[in-house]
């Protein structure tokens, strides 16, 4: 992905979550000025993977098979004794972009569809071995419990939930409007805890052809290198 195209995702991200009264905290709009007078003090934030997120998970087609995401808060799985045990995301979704089929071995993760169109989430059961199997599939739904078929597409209109278990695989995507999703999980660790079904890349590489208007979570390590935030 450029920049350029990143910094306009940004930007219609932003207006989208304000517009539908989703206020992001002020480190959302640091500049790369704000983040180089940071200290240890903002550490958290780079550690545990906060801010923005855009991917297109190597497909090159970010309008069909991507997300962008925004993590507020997070523990950190490579930290022992950190004591935040849980993360929460915003994402927006847009009609027909999905987020292609992976599970997670630890983190067990709601997803809301805080408001837009219907968010349309399909579901297997992975085995022990990590292949996709035809087994029915344990949903909990808005404090309910059911049972559906292996490849079942869930519809979540605005204001439902589902909650997704380690070992299930799941994509999704949007229909009939942009989805504002939230996510409320156990600790998240995108560097470490996904499996795709097939192979994609979780952070993409981004050409830098202008200066980044906001960093995202995976330009930390190179942006901030010679930073104090990273001493």
């Amino acid at each position: 992905m450029k920049r350029s195209q990143v910094n306009q995702l940004l930007r219609e991200a932003e207006a989208r979550f304000t517009g539908m009264g989703y206020l992001l905290p002020p480190f959302a709009y640091w500049s790369l000025a704000d983040w180089r007078r940071q200290d240890a003090g903002s550490r958290e934030i780079v550690d545990n993977q906060l801010g923005w997120d855009v991917t297109d998970f190597g497909s090159g087609h970010f309008e069909r098979e991507g997300l962008l995401l925004f993590t507020l808060r997070n523990g950190n799985l490579k930290l022992p004794g950190y004591p935040k045990p849980y993360a929460e995301k915003y994402m927006l979704v847009q009609p027909g972009q999905v987020t292609p089929f992976h599970f997670h071995w630890h983190k067990m993760e709601d997803i809301i569809n805080r408001g837009g169109g219907r968010l349309l989430i399909e579901i297997y059961q992975a085995n022990h071995e990590e292949e996709r199997t035809d087994d029915p599939v344990q949903v909990h739904i808005d404090g309910t419990v059911a049972e559906v078929a292996a490849g079942t597409q869930i519809v979540l209109q605005p204001g439902q939930s589902i909650t997704l278990l380690p070992y299930q695989y799941h994509s999704f995507w949007a229909e009939g409007g942009a989805v504002l999703a939230g996510e409320v999980s156990q600790v998240n660790d995108d560097t470490s805890d996904n499996r795709f079904l097939l192979p994609q890349q979780r952070f993409s590489p981004i050409e830098e052809d202008e200066e980044p208007v906001w960093l995202l979570c995976s330009d930390y390590a190179a942006w901030l290198a010679d930073c104090p935030v990273m001493k």
